[in-house]
């Protein structure tokens, strides 16, 4: 699934070709991608909206239009490719055709993604955590959002509650990063760890950004790009590799119902 990082690039390279571009028609290709309002409401609201701003709310896209919101949230296997004309693809799930003639597709192969118009996307992010790079976002504020959790750090770094934006990959990266095993109660942090793990968390994140994304899979830029960064992951996917701080090998275990990669000489 796309993270912070992935999103965060998505919302950087459509930005300048998208900002002040009215929306002309939307086609439905499945009505089924769209979350709220229904489908044929969807594309009366969005028809003809000025898109005047792109950002990002955690792993949500998000459109400010001069008349609501536009979200998109692209789950496992989403995309949002920018297409000078249509052309022939099976995974289409919607087509906005901008005033220029060009077209934002909504490309979803497994059809987990969705799409939202709302008036006030505000009830959606309510139970979403801080976002990570803030830069208001401090060692104590994270000490705040873990205070009296006796859950595992993995655990935590994937609850949106928590902390907004964060997945598989840039957990075990940031719990490298901060010599940290994912197993750990966040309880047991000692200040010195509880900064460790915020320094490790926004290095992660900001080493993803920096490559535009990680391209595991699925992810891709919106000219079709993959991103960068699968170049540069410590632990992720480097299962019986060394690691390139003490050169034990990285190990994968599945905690909780999740998968983990962690270091076993230094994340002790």
């Amino acid at each position: 699934m796309p993270e912070l990082p992935e999103v965060e690039t998505l919302v950087r390279e459509l930005r300048p070709h998208v900002t002040g571009r009215r929306i002309g028609y939307v086609i439905l290709h499945w009505p089924g991608c769209v979350a709220t309002p229904a489908p044929c409401q969807f594309v009366q609201r969005m028809t003809g909206r000025e898109i005047q701003e792109v950002r990002r709310r955690g792993k949500f896209l998000w459109f400010v239009l001069d008349h609501g919101a536009w979200l998109v949230h692209l789950k496992m296997t989403g995309r949002l490719f920018l297409l000078p004309a249509s052309e022939p693809d099976p995974y289409a799930r919607a087509d906005f055709i901008l005033d220029d003639g060009r077209i934002l597709r909504f490309q979803d192969l497994r059809k987990f993604g969705r799409l939202y118009w709302i008036a006030d996307p505000e009830p959606i992010f309510r139970p979403l955590g801080p976002e990570p790079l803030d830069p208001q976002f401090r060692p104590e504020d994270l000490a705040r959002q873990l205070a009296g959790r006796r859950g595992r750090l993995k655990a935590l770094l994937l609850d949106q509650s928590v902390l907004a934006g964060i997945g598989n990959i840039y957990a075990d990266e940031a719990l490298w990063r901060a010599r940290l095993h994912p197993m750990r109660s966040a309880n047991s942090l000692t200040r010195a760890e509880l900064r460790r793990l915020w320094k490790g968390i926004r290095e992660a994140l900001l080493a993803g950004l920096r490559h535009h994304g990680t391209t595991i899979q699925w992810y891709r830029r919106p000219e079709g790009d993959s991103g960068e960064h699968q170049r540069y992951l410590r632990v992720y996917g480097r299962a019986g590799q060394p690691c390139f701080r003490c050169g034990t090998p990285i190990i994968r275990q599945v905690l909780q119902g999740r998968s983990a990669h962690f270091c076993p000489g230094c994340q002790r």
